[in-house]
């Protein structure tokens, strides 16, 4: 239990190494240090969430590789044409392939409109996300001053 007491003196304070630039460590000013987390660094890490969100998105929705095979048969089904001449093999076969194409691609299609959705509704919520992060010391400060009629 003995090791837990609270310090007696300011000099036993300073002794344990706690802010005291005796011991290599700098004093900072809590408001500047607070300053730099609030503007620059809170700042640049919500920056990296809002990409990773982006990111993801793009890597959910596969968005590049739903343009790459916009027309690719849907499920890869695909009807193979008749070794021998029939008119209306060949003419079923065309229709069926044309068919899993269009479906293909309408299915391709929603996807992707889904996923410009989904990223226009993530650009601006992080845009108003860091925007407000940013904001809020100074709306804080006006509602104060609002408040007391300052």
């Amino acid at each position: 239990m003995e090791d837990f007491k609270k310090p007696t003196s300011a000099k036993n304070f300073r002794a344990l190494g706690q802010n005291s630039s005796e011991h290599g460590q700098a004093r900072e000013n809590i408001i500047v240090v607070w300053m730099m987390w609030h503007f620059y660094q809170m700042p640049k890490f919500l920056l990296l969430v809002w990409k990773n969100y982006i990111l993801f998105t793009l890597d959910f929705f596969s968005a590049p590789l739903l343009f790459a095979t916009l027309f690719s048969p849907w499920r890869k089904y695909k009807w193979r044409y008749p070794r021998g001449f029939d008119i209306a093999e060949y003419f079923n076969t065309f229709i069926s392939n044309f068919f899993s194409r269009i479906i293909g691609a309408v299915c391709r299609f929603f996807l992707i409109i889904t996923s410009v959705v989904f990223l226009i509704a993530i650009w601006f919520a992080g845009a108003a996300v860091i925007l407000t992060w940013v904001l809020i010391p100074f709306i804080f400060i006006a509602l104060i001053l609002l408040l007391y009629g300052i």
